[in-house]
């Protein structure tokens, strides 16, 4: 058999056999599917040999590129010794060593704030006040599941009843189990689970580009924190946590907060003695040109959910980060049942955690954030010059991150409808120029690796461009 023979054959194979997330399988069925062999560095190749750069870094997860030697190594390395062994009831060397890095990393951030702007503290100090307790599980989802199972044991376990209910953002997304859902805010991903999902408050979204309360920033002063406000003034004794995206909603379509927003929301949570959850799942890790979004506005969180990159996109792992106040509240005796009853198969997974160290070592190693500032720089200006485009109603970004808003009207700010597909139909266009990214309904979503050229970095940003003005008839 021939090699257009074999690949024929896992092109139909795939049809046969795999689901595929987040898909149309009808619209899949239809079409050549790209079917990926290979990584290097910012690309990716497909079976036929053509390659791709890595727009968003395989769903924002890579940071460094695809076959990193350090990361390699270190997976080689770790192989030789085991593969897996449970957390429960054992430790592991890999896994032990990261804990210690992540603790430091983000005390650092912490220190760095606090010299640098006194920040609103934790709702409780806990010992220095920080995050430095570590819980292991496996993905973005199930760190957040962990955040909310923790934050709501919390309150019991220190004699408040009531507290069963969180407060969330509109086009807020924290995840798929039932429990991030419950906390979500995207119609479209989260409506059709309503009868299985838990009450929550939701708070508006700081979209200003499409506000929902009408107002114009920074004329409106953050009223869509007055609004917050309103919610935890009337039920505060309710709320076990506010659960927030710093800085970016990324799947709710790259909704970037105005400055001040993520401050204020710390402040409230102080203010009414609510729990305060930071999902960096997607802004962890540089993607906003610091180490965590939290650290652009001096904020210390109670609890922080941590995946995507931390393990340099290779490996399976997320972490659950709370402070000492709330691992506190799990302590007692055996018969108490304060445990918390929680964990994961492969909790801790020591190749992924021997990835993670690798990860965290490339960031001093490579000087990664020092090294994005120019990148960053070029991306805001390709933001402002694709503005301009006839059918780009937005730009918004948070260091690396990035969306363009694509509208049918740019006076109206009509968007264009679903079934069009704008957003796929220039992935589509991007793709057949080398490109390959993944839109989210009609906000063009750029997410490269951070590693990426300037010149990698200027030829993505030029296709995705030229690929908007032909779809869009610009």
């Amino acid at each position: 058999m021939g090699i257009f023979e074999d690949n024929k054959q896992l092109e139909d194979l795939d049809k046969k056999y795999i689901w595929h997330p987040f898909t149309q399988m009808r619209d899949w069925l239809g079409q050549k599917p790209i079917i990926i062999s290979e990584g290097r560095d910012c690309f990716i190749k497909d079976i036929y040999g053509r390659w791709y750069l890595d727009g968003v870094s395989s769903l924002w997860v890579n940071i460094f590129g695809h076959r990193k030697k350090e990361i390699d190594d270190a997976i080689k390395e770790q192989l030789d010794n085991i593969a897996h062994s449970t957390l429960l009831g054992l430790g592991n060397v890999p896994a032990i060593k990261l804990a210690e890095k992540l603790v430091q990393i983000v005390q650092k951030s912490e220190d760095k704030s606090q010299k640098e702007n006194p920040p609103t503290p934790p709702l409780e100090k806990g010992g220095k006040g920080g995050l430095c307790k570590v819980f292991y599980s496996d993905n973005g989802s199930t760190a957040v599941e962990v955040a909310l199972k923790m934050a709501f044991q919390y309150w019991k376990h220190r004699g408040v009843d009531g507290r069963n209910t969180f407060v969330s953002l509109n086009n807020a997304y924290h995840g798929d189990t039932l429990g991030a859902v419950s906390v979500g805010g995207v119609d479209i991903f989260h409506k059709a689970f309503g009868p299985l999902l838990f009450k929550t408050c939701k708070s508006p979204s700081p979209y200003c580009y499409r506000c929902e309360l009408k107002k114009k920033y920074p004329d409106c002063k953050l009223a869509c924190l007055d609004k917050l406000e309103e919610i935890f003034k009337a039920s505060s004794n309710e709320i076990a946590a506010m659960i927030i995206e710093p800085l970016i909603q990324a799947a709710g379509g790259m909704i970037t907060s105005p400055q001040g927003y993520l401050k204020g929301v710390r402040e409230l949570c102080t203010k009414y003695k609510i729990l305060l959850i930071a999902d960096e799942v997607a802004t962890g890790f540089g993607r906003t040109g610091k180490m965590f979004a939290c650290e652009h506005e001096d904020v210390i969180p109670d609890i922080m959910c941590l995946s995507k990159g931390i393990t340099g996109g290779y490996m399976a792992l997320a972490v659950t980060l709370a402070t000492d106040e709330i691992y506190n509240a799990f302590l007692g005796e055996f018969k108490n049942l304060k445990t918390f009853f929680h964990g994961h198969s492969y909790t801790g997974n020591p190749l992924a955690c021997a990835a993670a160290l690798a990860s965290l070592d490339l960031f001093g190693k490579e000087q990664v954030l020092e090294h994005l500032k120019g990148k960053i720089e070029i991306l805001e200006a390709w933001l402002k010059d694709v503005l301009v485009l006839q059918h780009v109603g937005d730009v918004r970004n948070a260091g690396m991150i990035a969306g363009v808003e694509l509208v049918s009207d740019k006076k109206t700010k009509e968007p264009y409808d679903w079934a069009e597909k704008m957003g796929w139909q220039v992935a589509y266009h991007a793709m057949e120029n080398g490109v390959f990214i993944r839109p989210l309904g009609n906000v063009i979503v750029i997410m490269p690796p951070l590693s990426i050229s300037e010149q990698n970095l200027i030829q993505l940003l030029k296709v995705i461009k030229d690929s908007i003005a032909v779809v869009t008839g610009n």
